[in-house]
């Protein structure tokens, strides 16, 4: 989020300065490279078959919120040290600020979205109500999805009016070969509302939805215990696979959501060292979790190895020509 905080008077070495930059600028190429390619994959079978799965749609919208916001992550460094303070007080910094906001809820709505969608469609429960959400799912989620929009857009305009004010009597000064520069850091009035609609209510969906799946899983997994040949043996190693992997999506979402929190509500008083290292974990969630969703799905993995055979043939073919 495009937000800075208080910090005592010290100077930052500029290799630290460096480092820092350079680990959050890989965090956000390796994001826009994975969701590039998840909405480039969804996008064609789209156009293809003129339809999208459920699940399909849920990773498009997740995918161009997280282009979105690697984005704008991005940008944000390249003008932290081009751009007057000025920046920060104009119309322009508002929306600049909002717009990150927003990125960030659609990126806990979304994956909330997708783990009640993978509850629904994998998990086994005998409860009527189970059942019937379950027939109703694919008609429900395009609503979800948009819903997820409206609430994230709602809630980030919530930070756009008198959010964001310039702390003139704090600063931090970095000193980049020779080039001194003084960052001015921004305070955030926390809103309640919108801190419990854009980050409580899509982390207990989330857990709850990834924690039931579990649940569901392991059953079935003690179920077939009984045989431990052939195909049981293939399931219950694909029901492993299943509980690892959304046992790591349900960690990196978890510090996920605790980390914007942490940052919106500047309940750490705004010490610029748990400042850098929030939004580095902010920028590594959503990358981390896309790159494991490719590896999690069978046809994205497919795909991506495919890609990656292909770009090798084309390196080898150009490197053959020049030779």
């Amino acid at each position: 989020m495009a937000m800075f905080s208080k910090s005592t008077e010290k100077e930052l070495p500029s290799f630290i300065f460096i480092s820092i930059f350079v680990i959050i600028i890989i965090e956000c190429m390796v994001g826009v490279i994975a969701n590039g390619f998840i909405l480039a994959i969804h996008v064609a079978i789209w156009i293809q078959k003129k339809a999208v799965s459920t699940s399909g749609r849920i990773l498009v919208f997740l995918s161009v919120s997280r282009i979105g916001l690697h984005s704008f992550m991005i940008l944000e460094i390249s003008l932290v040290l081009t751009v007057s303070l000025s920046f920060y007080k104009d119309k322009l910094s508002k929306l600049f600020q909002v717009s990150f906001v927003f990125l960030h809820y659609c990126g806990l709505w979304f994956p909330a979205c997708l783990s009640f969608f993978y509850f629904m469609k994998i998990a086994s429960f005998s409860s009527p109500l189970f059942l019937k959400l379950k027939w109703r799912l694919s008609g429900w989620i395009p609503r979800l999805l948009w819903l997820s929009v409206l609430i994230s857009f709602s809630c980030s305009m919530l930070f756009f009016k008198d959010t964001y004010t310039v702390l003139n009597n704090y600063s931090h000064v970095i000193n980049i070969y020779n080039y001194t520069k003084e960052l001015n850091y921004v305070k955030t009035n926390v809103v309640s509302v919108a801190l419990f609609l854009g980050v409580l209510i899509p982390l207990i969906i989330f857990v709850m939805a990834a924690t039931m799946l579990i649940i569901s899983l392991k059953r079935h997994i003690l179920h077939m215990k009984s045989s431990t040949t052939g195909s049981r043996d293939l399931s219950m190693e694909a029901h492993m696979g299943a509980i690892k992997a959304t046992s790591y999506f349900l960690i990196l979402y978890f510090f996920n959501a605790l980390t914007l929190f942490l940052i919106i509500s500047n309940i750490l008083n705004a010490s610029f060292f748990w400042y850098i290292l929030l939004r580095i974990v902010l920028a590594a969630f959503p990358a981390a979790h896309s790159v494991l969703l490719i590896q999690g799905n069978p046809g994205l993995r497919r795909a991506w190895k495919k890609l990656q055979s292909q770009i090798h043939l084309q390196l080898r073919a150009d490197s053959e020509l020049s030779n």
